[in-house]
């Protein structure tokens, strides 16, 4: 634990990492109920304009918060990978693809913010931005892409009864653009205060969505119908306590604990997505599929702590981050 958590209890621990496993984890069910009858990037755009109105509002009237034109511009580049690149893809990924498989392909996050930070320092060719991934971040690359090829692969080499390989390729493109966007973010010359900052990437990243959203012509097929108790509930939660209470626990422990402790939410939420898919929309769960997880969450386990000894910079990497990887988020 960091310095700061001598000022906090027991209870406001167990509180914090229940609200990132469990919240983070059921998101994934949310969006897969909320995008049975309601649009994918309609319902994200929603869901992130109020939570980011609500966000900013509440920092608005508290600390009268006066973001730089440069923070807003930086912000809305990040809120377009991670909204509409991120978050989007996923809930159009959903519409086909169980939650508990969209957790598990989207769990190769860590993966792919390895790559990509290895590509800043190289391309960059400056000490202070990226990292060189040591032999233990290579082994967890190497089992994160087993369990990735153990999870998809058998579906789509036979063609039936498996995984279309392109909800699936959406799906890893989604957690590249997410990666990407934290990245930037945590680069970003004059970042804003962490809170700000995702008030300002689930504002703007909801406008990207929503012109996604037109592109696609979503609204002309919305219909009354289409608004049921139980997409409307799935929203209301995805709005109310995906965005603003997981994020804000993750926040906090952020301060008070360490890195490793907190990343732990990264290979628990894909164990609670799958539990969750299949106790509540009856998900195939089968031996393949738990094998795959427990392949992923190895190799996702290996390189967060591989990172967390080598460098403190994944302390700082998801203030740019409205959610985590998950990006159901």
């Amino acid at each position: 634990m960091s310095a700061h958590s001598a000022t906090a209890t027991r209870a406001q621990f167990i509180g914090a990492f229940t609200a990132i496993y469990l919240v983070w984890g059921s998101t994934y069910l949310a969006i897969r109920i909320a995008v049975e009858t309601l649009p994918p990037f309609l319902m994200a755009g929603s869901r992130f304009a109020v939570s980011g109105a609500l966000l900013y509002g509440f920092l608005w009237f508290t600390k009268r918060i006066k973001p730089t034109a440069r923070q807003w511009r930086d912000n809305a580049i990040v809120g377009g990978f991670l909204m509409l690149g991120g978050n989007g893809l996923v809930c159009w990924a959903e519409q086909t693809v169980p939650s508990s498989i969209a957790t598990l392909v989207i769990s190769i996050g860590p993966l792919v913010v390895v790559l990509l930070d290895w590509a800043v320092l190289v391309w960059g060719k400056d000490e202070k931005r990226g990292a060189r991934p040591n032999a233990a971040t290579f082994t967890g690359l190497a089992l994160g892409f087993a369990g990735l090829v153990l999870l998809v692969g058998p579906g789509i080499m036979h063609g039936t009864g498996g995984l279309a390989p392109i909800p699936v390729g959406a799906l890893a493109l989604a957690s590249a653009l997410w990666s990407a966007g934290s990245l930037y973010g945590r680069y970003s010359q004059q970042p804003a205060e962490p809170f700000t900052a995702s008030a300002i990437q689930m504002l703007t990243g909801s406008l990207w969505l929503f012109a996604a959203s037109f592109l696609a012509h979503e609204p002309a097929r919305l219909h009354a119908a289409d608004l049921t108790v139980r997409a409307l509930s799935a929203w209301a939660y995805l709005t109310l306590v995906g965005s603003l209470v997981g994020f804000t626990a993750f926040v906090w422990l952020m301060k008070h604990s360490t890195p490793a402790r907190v990343y732990t939410y990264t290979y628990v939420n894909p164990i609670v997505a799958v539990f969750l898919g299949w106790l509540i929309l009856h998900e195939e769960v089968n031996s393949r599929i738990f094998t795959a997880a427990a392949v992923i969450v190895a190799g996702v386990a290996i390189i967060t702590m591989a990172k967390t000894r080598k460098t403190s910079a994944p302390a700082s990497a998801p203030v740019a981050t409205p959610q985590p990887a998950g990006g159901s988020r």
